[in-house]
């Protein structure tokens, strides 16, 4: 089995929907940072798991300098949805970690069951 990890940080605002009030209900930004897992038992054409730039791309792309309210409009951004939208998008990826600050951090990881 072969294992990747790509660490990547973007800049992002969101403003979150939530059922109590908050404060982060207003729109606020974080420099987030992005850990992309994935694992494949056998690579690719040219010797990857997963291109360490295409993975980048595809998160900086739709992600970075954005309003993740309007990017990702399916879901209220939370950190968790986050990292559960971004496994979805990357090839072999099976578990994101999603840090909006030092003391805050999330993990989605798919059900492999």
């Amino acid at each position: 089995m072969f294992y990747l990890k790509k660490r990547i940080e973007i800049s992002a605002a969101h403003s979150l929907m939530l059922d109590y009030k908050t404060k982060c209900e207003r729109l606020h930004g974080h420099n987030w940072n992005i850990i992309v897992y994935c694992k494949s038992e056998t690579l690719d054409e040219n010797g990857m798991v997963v291109d360490f730039t295409h993975i980048k791309k595809k998160i900086v792309d739709q992600l970075d300098h954005q309003n993740l309210n309007e990017v990702l409009s399916e879901i209220n951004p939370t950190s968790e949805n986050i990292a559960k939208w971004i496994c979805e998008q990357i090839p072999h990826c099976y578990k994101v970690t999603v840090q909006e600050t030092a003391d805050n951090e999330v993990s989605y990881e798919k059900d492999t069951l």
